[in-house]
């Protein structure tokens, strides 16, 4: 009877969370990929194949878009990493009681509010007539107003803004973990800072590392707002295609192909960087 109670209460557990994973994740993309495969040869008349995909492969702006975003979301991730480490590393083992939870809290304050009113912060920032243009002319560093938006730059600014706390967040879980006194036996073994970084605290913070990377790859890749925003109409960053073809060209057979192949290709991308890494995702994501 114990036990019946326990399986039932086990159940009522799982429900929510495999009834949020059927409705919102599986379903949907099970829709995406039956509309994907669709091809329209007249009115309200279609046949089922994989056209939608060869249009993909054998469009060189599609595919040059999709490498584009993928090789820049990977630069914003490295990015993020090497920003981030530091700080992480600092609020994890350099302050303690309410210095460390100030400066935590500190860096989520940005993130109560909404992500396209953060962007629009940058494109006040770095517009023609905005702060940074207007106080480099006022300390004489240059001459005229100058326009810092709409290319890759104020792109990958936006973007590692956006980002930073989905790296700090686990680097600073995985870093509060580390026994201080391993790093104080690394320096009385006569290890310098180089090292013990290299052979004490990365080894230990890679779970959080590669946690890290793959929420702001995922993020950066399938980001809409900023680089939109930020980079202008013609940033050509992938999700802003999938978004032409669904809202702008009504063509969501084409739509739901590019979608997926974004799913599909961002899972690759993220399987082959956890190979690298040697990590495994139970482990990553256990230890984060």
């Amino acid at each position: 009877m114990r036990s019946d109670a326990s399986k039932l209460g086990f159940y009522l557990l799982l429900a929510p969370i495999v009834l949020w994973l059927l409705v919102l994740i599986i379903l949907p993309h099970v829709g995406l990929f039956i509309v994907s495969i669709s091809e329209k040869i007249g009115p309200r008349i279609y046949e089922t194949g994989f056209g939608n995909y060869a249009t993909f492969f054998g469009e060189p702006l599609y595919w040059r878009t999709f490498a584009r975003t993928a090789i820049m979301s990977i630069l914003a991730t490295a990015l993020t990493l090497i920003l981030g480490f530091p700080i992480a590393y600092y609020i994890a083992k350099l302050t303690r009681g309410r210095t460390k939870t100030t400066l935590f809290l500190m860096c989520m304050i940005p993130f109560w509010v909404s992500e396209l009113v953060r962007t629009f912060g940058w494109m006040i920032l770095l517009r023609e007539t905005g702060v940074i243009s207007t106080t480099l002319q006022i300390i004489g560093v240059i001459s005229g107003p100058i326009e810092l938006l709409y290319n890759d730059a104020a792109i990958m600014v936006g973007l590692v803004y956006t980002s930073i706390l989905f790296m700090v967040v686990p680097l600073v879980t995985t870093l509060d973990s580390l026994d201080d006194s391993l790093i104080e036996a690394g320096y009385d073994l006569g290890g310098t800072t180089t090292s013990i970084l290299r052979e004490i605290v990365i080894p230990h913070a890679m779970p959080g590392i590669v946690s890290g990377c793959i929420v702001v790859f995922m993020l950066s890749l399938g980001n809409y707002l900023t680089p939109i925003l930020l980079g202008g109409k013609d940033s050509l960053w992938f999700t802003g295609m999938i978004y032409n073809q669904f809202i702008t060209r009504f063509n969501w057979e084409l739509g739901s192909a590019l979608g997926f192949l974004l799913l599909a290709l961002s899972s690759a991308i993220v399987f082959l960087g956890l190979k690298l890494s040697k990590q495994s995702l139970s482990n990553t994501m256990g230890r984060a």
